[in-house]
């Protein structure tokens, strides 16, 4: 087991963790609110076994999950939109905690990968990773400002 793996484990096992159980249980603004966090800590976790493993198949893996999570976080946000208007979901910290790792996970991976056509996938990775995520949050809280 090398330090990526271990890392992959650490975010596996605490922050994915508490979102499956967000999730699972508890209002609709928490279940809301875990799903949108629950794919933006489980791409870092494919990132970091990429690095692992060596295998770059999972940073295609990621890439897919950057592109679909927000997406049916949004689908979520307009479907549910009548019982979150009562009570949004308020998730800032963790949801800038969580394009926190992300980013930082990408700038580790990519410091390791070194130059070239990895590292600009690593890139567009972590730009639909935490874009796509902040504005899937914002969007389950009402909307923008």
């Amino acid at each position: 087991m090398n330090g990526w793996i271990l890392a992959a484990a650490v975010v596996l096992a605490t922050g994915v963790g508490a979102t499956v159980w967000g999730v699972a249980s508890g209002p609709l603004r928490r279940r809301a609110a875990a799903q949108n966090l629950s794919t933006a800590l489980a791409c870092p976790v494919l990132l970091l076994l990429a690095q692992g493993f060596d295998r770059p198949a999972y940073v295609d893996l990621a890439l897919v999950l950057a592109l679909l999570g927000p997406a049916g976080t949004l689908v979520f946000a307009r479907l549910l939109a009548d019982e979150l208007a009562d009570d949004p979901p308020h998730a800032r910290g963790p949801t800038w905690t969580a394009a926190a790792l992300g980013a930082a996970v990408v700038v580790a991976v990519g410091v390791a990968t070194g130059p070239g056509r990895a590292l600009v996938k690593l890139l567009v990775v972590g730009a639909l990773l935490v874009g796509g995520n902040l504005v899937a949050s914002r969007a389950l809280a009402g909307g923008m400002r």
